[in-house]
């Protein structure tokens, strides 16, 4: 599950829908992989506006990673030599940087989501439907 993906998943349950404390949901005792891909500075600087900052911040803060700036950069030109390195350094994060095991716990109901080789498995059982 590659990072970016953590400011998309949120818990599935009904009663957490509205719960500010089910987003982002909590990262415990991941695996973390770096799998080298293209860097795609353009795409980065369309993403920015779509990201919920404060969410990538927790989870990178789950997962160790404390080297975020806490403002969301704002007006990121991809052709300014000089967002080049935070380009880079969140390509790194959002695209390259994978959990390929580990839990995910919401913050309303504490049910644990498990990922197993990268997927992560949001299949609930049934009294939780």
């Amino acid at each position: 599950m590659k990072f970016l993906t953590t400011n998309f998943v949120r818990c599935p349950i009904s009663k957490c829908d509205n719960s500010l404390k089910a987003f982002p949901l909590q990262y415990k005792n991941c695996e973390l992989i770096q799998e080298e891909l293209e860097f795609n500075p353009e795409f980065l600087a369309n993403i920015l506006d779509r990201l919920n900052w404060e969410a990538i911040i927790a989870v990178a803060g789950d997962l160790g990673n404390d080297s975020l700036p806490p403002t969301k950069p704002e007006n990121v030109d991809p052709k300014d030599p000089e967002n080049e390195q935070l380009l880079k350094d969140l390509h790194t994060l959002l695209i390259e940087t994978q959990i390929t095991e580990g839990e995910m716990h919401c913050g309303e109901c504490g049910h644990i989501y498990y990922i197993k080789s990268s997927i992560p498995n949001f299949l609930l059982p049934p009294h939780l439907v």
